[in-house]
């Protein structure tokens, strides 16, 4: 098939590189100049895992092309994917532009027929709205295309969004135009050879079935963080708690890893917009708290490792230095959006603690956007040890791989105090108390009484 994406980001790429991979022609396109002449010669502006592979197969093959041509797009495609950032407004709602203006552009120079297919994460009703911004434009130039709208929400999370494209554990569309669900199954089928995940149901119920399931998983984090801050009043282990309610396959061991927090670019920003979305609809006031609740949780995980550090050296951290490792939300990205690491570094900074920040991905970042400005900051950008030089205490922010199995004995001779605040769980209790570390993990069985006001 021939098939158009706009939008090539965290979402666009994958996408469009998994349905070149299935011998489909795609075009590629997106607002920023740079990033299309990049792709161009294989550079990839995100970290994805077998992300290069693919593209730069599909370079060869010639079934990737990259383009700002709106025109060539729309004269070859016969189903364009809108796949372009939804990111949240000042009150919490969805920003709809990039995906409006999508919508006016096809408008304006569609020729023929077409399948308008709503990738990007959007609230209720938006397929409804691109149908009208189009058919708004088509009258304009006083012409009749037929178009059709559906929605088809990703699954694919970070860091393996590849995999996820590749062996989806679902595909759902929303249409009540079978002709157009078989087009598209037939799209997908590839990826489901061996067994069929393809859900038709209502475009409505497409649209909210994204923000349900990203909300439910959002609301297992704040649960076990829950639970893990009783375990630190209690000196439990939350790692054996989570175990056993894991065992129960109605609750299932998936999103119950004690942490200090979500982050990245779906569960805040999808979280935000139910709210708003529930509060405009005017949905009863215990359902909005609810998810309120579950974005609460979060907001105050986030602070959890700093408030442990400050419970541990007291307020003013002047003369402290700390080792980081891990800026981006989770591993095997450079994705720093909502990452917890950015809310301890500045905790930290804000009571005059110096901080040595090491990630194999995010260095740049964090240098440029996400902790641009900051003083009192180092960056180790080669070797994750050099960043335990002289400090306090090494703190981790990241469940990247390369962090799980370290010398310990290089730990302890490098860093002036035994000391780690992990915020991800990744050591073993016993084996910390035989290496003799002062070890501070979320919910990890060892008490601190750390400041519980507003940071």
């Amino acid at each position: 098939m021939k098939i158009a994406v706009v939008g090539i980001g965290f979402v666009g790429l994958p996408l469009a590189a998994a349905f070149a991979e299935m011998g489909n022609s795609v075009y590629c396109l997106d607002q920023d100049l740079k990033k299309i002449a990049g792709l161009k010669q294989g550079k990839i502006p995100i970290n994805e895992p077998g992300l290069d592979d693919l593209v730069e197969k599909g370079l060869k093959s010639k079934s990737l092309i990259f383009t700002n041509d709106w025109e060539k797009i729309l004269k070859s495609a016969e189903i364009i994917f809108i796949a372009v950032g939804t990111p949240p407004g000042a009150d919490g709602s969805a920003d709809m532009q990039y995906v409006e203006s999508v919508a006016e552009q096809i408008g304006r120079r569609m020729t023929k027929p077409l399948i308008v297919v709503d990738k990007s994460t959007v609230p209720v009703g938006t397929a409804e709205k691109v149908t009208k911004i189009i058919q708004g434009e088509l009258q304009k130039r006083k012409i009749e295309i037929d178009f059709e709208v559906v929605s088809n929400p990703e699954f694919m999370a970070e860091g393996r969004a590849v995999k996820d494209m590749m062996e989806p554990n679902r595909i759902i569309l929303g249409t009540n135009q079978d002709w157009v669900a078989e087009k598209i199954h037939q799209l997908y089928k590839p990826f489901m050879m061996r067994e069929e995940r393809f859900f038709q149901m209502g475009v409505r119920e497409a649209e909210l079935t994204k923000y349900a399931s990203n909300a439910a998983l959002a609301m297992k984090i704040s649960y076990i963080n829950t639970i893990a801050a009783v375990c630190d009043f209690l000196e439990a282990d939350v790692s054996q708690i989570a175990l056993g309610m894991g065992s129960d396959s109605r609750i299932g061991n998936s999103f119950l890893h004690a942490s200090c927090g979500y982050g990245g670019s779906c569960f805040p920003k999808d979280v935000k917009a139910l709210i708003h979305s529930f509060a405009k609809m005017g949905i009863p006031k215990p359902y909005v708290n609810f998810l309120k609740a579950i974005e609460a949780v979060n907001d105050y995980q986030k602070t959890i490792v700093a408030r442990k550090i400050v419970g541990r050296f007291g307020e003013n951290l002047r003369g402290k230095k700390f080792a980081l490792w891990g800026l981006s939300f989770k591993a095997n990205t450079n994705d720093m959006r909502e990452s917890a690491a950015v809310v301890i570094v500045d905790e930290l900074l804000q009571r005059g603690a110096k901080i040595v920040a090491y990630d194999p991905l995010a260095i740049k970042e964090a240098k440029t956007v996400y902790l641009a400005g900051r003083k009192n900051i180092i960056y180790e950008e080669k070797d994750k040890y050099k960043a335990l030089d002289g400090a306090d205490a090494l703190i981790i922010a990241t469940e990247t791989a390369e962090y799980r199995s370290p010398d310990f004995d290089r730990l302890r001779n490098d860093l002036k105090n035994p000391i780690i605040f992990d915020g991800r769980n990744l050591f073993d209790l016993e084996l910390m108390k035989e290496k003799e570390f002062e070890y501070y993990g979320i919910g990890h069985g060892r008490k601190i009484d750390y400041p519980k006001n507003k940071f």
